[in-house]
């Protein structure tokens, strides 16, 4: 006799993530966080030969980042089409990456295997965030470090997502993203598994031809807006575009039309008892 189960709410949430992640088209979104791959590589300074896992690395920018460094590297994704691209991006510069499809919250890594556990604009989308946090302090090896990079929650993108919230309520199993950007919600994550946790702000200036071409670009191609506007009827879609205008209006530091603004994010690094 076969027994049916029914998913849990974080299982139905990571579904639905996946879902979101493999919508729109990221890679158009992710030039964003190249400077991102960099900032973090200077804070966790990873030595050449190192081993170092990107753990959600979407099109790669740790991960080839860290192989520029001379680094020994391996990235993983749950989004196949995302692993995609960062081979094919390994592959145009000639650098040796084992891109992966796999999933953050069960990595399929022997404890205690890499010298360094990196994450920029990733982990802090995972449906079970103790989970995730779990995963990277396991795989680190004792006095390796852990560097993680992401959105804060009164930054531009954590603005963004708490307007995208008022008009599609994420679901009761979600936890805010951007509990990732606070350094009391990573110490709080990464748990006694780790010691001296550090952070900073950091910010990235993103340019647009205008405040409209910012909001249809993300709503074109950003799995969660893209996600959010095609659960809305017309007039909700027109809705949420204007909010993302206005959003990025009151961001806007430009003085020729453009749409020029900076984004903050939080860089944390910790050391793996």
């Amino acid at each position: 006799m076969t027994i049916e189960t029914t998913p849990s709410a974080l299982e139905t949430l990571k579904a639905k993530q996946h879902r979101i992640w493999s919508s729109g088209d990221y890679g158009k979104i992710a030039r964003i966080t190249v400077p991102l791959a960099h900032e973090l590589l200077e804070a966790v300074e990873p030595r050449p030969g190192a081993c170092v896992l990107d753990v959600a690395c979407g099109t790669g920018h740790v991960a080839l980042e860290a192989a520029r460094a001379g680094c020994v590297v391996t990235g993983l994704d749950y989004v196949s089409e995302l692993v995609g691209v960062a081979r094919r991006r390994a592959e145009a510069e000639d650098l040796d990456v084992d891109f992966r499809v796999g999933d953050a919250e069960d990595l399929p890594f022997a404890d205690a295997t890499f010298d360094a556990v990196l994450s920029a604009i990733g982990v802090m989308f995972t449906a079970d965030h103790d989970r995730a946090a779990a995963e990277l302090v396991r795989v680190c090896r004792p006095g390796g470090r852990i560097g993680l990079a992401s959105w804060t929650p009164n930054g531009f993108v954590g603005r963004m997502l708490k307007t995208v919230g008022k008009h599609v309520p994420p679901p009761p199993a979600a936890q805010p993203p951007t509990r990732w950007g606070t350094e009391e919600g990573v110490a709080e994550l990464l748990g006694d598994g780790v010691h001296d946790l550090s952070s900073y702000t950091a910010t990235v200036t993103q340019r647009f031809a205008s405040a409209d071409a910012f909001a249809d670009l993300f709503l074109t191609y950003y799995g969660p807006t893209y996600t959010a506007a095609a659960g809305l009827d017309e007039e909700g879609r027109a809705a949420l575009r204007d909010d993302l205008v206005r959003l990025a209006r009151e961001a806007d530091r430009g003085v020729d039309g453009t749409f020029v603004s900076d984004w903050d994010y939080l860089v944390v690094t910790a050391e793996k008892r």
